[in-house]
């Protein structure tokens, strides 16, 4: 890193909400450390995170993708699909943390996709596929949890992956001080949304919510 450290209190705080919250063991705790090794060291080589949330790396990053956990059923296995994955925020840290569900990352720009599939193999993450293509070309399926972290404004979103899901298919987006403004660009929508606070960020939001049948 360059002169840009770890808070120590920070990570100290973030895993024992990881411990607290989602249940995470050790063996997983270390591999969240190893991974957010591995990202801080590529991002030395290209743009994955602001260098000002480097020092906070694990609330900023880990804990702000972690929480989405907390919007599904905890034991049964689902299938995520997250757009537009660049450094695998939030789809490898949840990957990590829940590997009893499968999650396809889907990311069009080659130099993230080659970190991503650096880091599965690296962190030997069994339930990950990473598409490297754009949302556009992956096939019409169905699956249960959308994500996308910073990806795209909701009616772009909505209008590229609506195709996905269904109407039982939640969709978790972590929108930042904006997902108030951004629900009211959904009115039209025959679906279910609301606003969940980030408990990373008390101006902060994800919008969850499916659409109707």
């Amino acid at each position: 890193m360059t002169g840009l450290q770890i808070d120590s209190l920070d990570r100290e705080k973030a895993q024992h909400w990881l411990r607290e919250n989602l249940s995470c063991s050790d063996p997983v705790i270390a591999k969240l450390d190893q991974f957010v090794g591995l990202l801080l060291d590529e991002a030395e080589r290209q743009n994955l995170v602001a260098d000002a949330t480097k020092p906070v790396f694990w609330t900023r990053h880990v804990i702000d993708s972690a929480q989405l956990l907390l919007h599904v059923p905890r034991e049964t296995a689902l299938q995520w699909v997250d757009l537009g994955s660049g450094a695998g925020l939030p789809g490898l840290v949840n990957a990590i943390i829940a590997p009893h569900h499968r999650f396809t990352l889907v990311e069009r720009r080659p130099l993230r996709t080659d970190w991503l599939n650096r880091a599965v193999d690296r962190l030997d993450i069994k339930n990950v596929e990473v598409v490297s293509a754009p949302v556009s070309a992956l096939p019409d399926q169905s699956f249960d949890v959308i994500t996308a972290r910073a990806f795209a404004p909701m009616p772009k979103l909505f209008a590229m992956a609506k195709r996905f899901a269904s109407g039982k298919t939640l969709w978790i987006l972590p929108k930042g001080k904006s997902a108030k403004q951004e629900m009211s660009a959904i009115p039209g929508w025959q679906g279910r949304f609301h606003v969940e606070p980030s408990v990373t960020d008390g101006e902060s939001g994800i919008i969850v919510g499916s659409l109707q049948p």
